[in-house]
């Protein structure tokens, strides 16, 4: 029904979540009308992709040797804010009110799904919080069982020093991902965090 490098970039679009087939026809068909000068930018952005790594430092995304936030000598190195996800490090940043450094923990543990402590990017934030001046962690993760799981083990393991680590309160929805809280109520949670007990 159609040419084939139509048919390409509608399942190319389908695989991105939330499309559908509709969605996806529609989005092609968008790529379609585009200027060949458009084209070609938009081809390039999707090729860059590829440069796209992982911080040795934070385990955020960065297209350099480390991430923008690792790299900044004006930020707090004496806090560091642990999130699930590099989308999360995105949220925060948008507050404006914060300006020490994250730790991305890439996954929850999570032993129903066969995901263990040693699976996710905690022994790195353990060796930070030990070879750095840290004075506080601040654990913004997901309030599920997971969640609540990986927060637990973070308390543990870093009890053996000296460092406070605190979460932010209760009053997000349970279950709730972090990426659809709205920027008031994490702004309010970050300045009513608590310690984890």
């Amino acid at each position: 029904m159609y040419p084939e490098c139509i048919k390409k970039i509608i399942e190319s679009f389908k695989k991105l979540p939330g499309i559908g087939e509709k969605s996806a026809e529609r989005m092609a068909f968008s790529v379609l009308g585009f200027e060949p000068e458009s084209l070609d930018e938009f081809a390039e952005a999707i090729e860059d992709i590829k440069k796209i790594k992982r911080c040795p430092i934070c385990n955020n995304i960065t297209d350099k040797d480390e991430c923008y936030i690792c790299s900044d000598s004006k930020r707090n190195n004496e806090t560091i804010f642990v999130v699930e996800k590099p989308k999360d490090v995105v949220l925060f940043e948008k507050m404006g009110n914060y300006n020490g450094k994250y730790h991305v923990l890439g996954g929850l543990i999570s032993p129903l799904e066969g995901i263990n402590p040693e699976d996710i990017n905690i022994k790195s934030l353990e060796k930070r919080v030990e070879e750095n001046n840290v004075k506080e962690v601040i654990v913004v993760l997901k309030p599920s069982i997971e969640g609540e799981t990986t927060m637990q083990y973070i308390k543990k393991i870093l009890a053996k020093y000296n460092v406070k680590v605190s979460k932010i309160p209760i009053g997000i929805p349970m279950g709730t991902d972090i990426e659809y809280i709205d920027s008031m109520t994490l702004e309010m949670a970050f300045e009513d965090r608590q310690d984890i007990s």
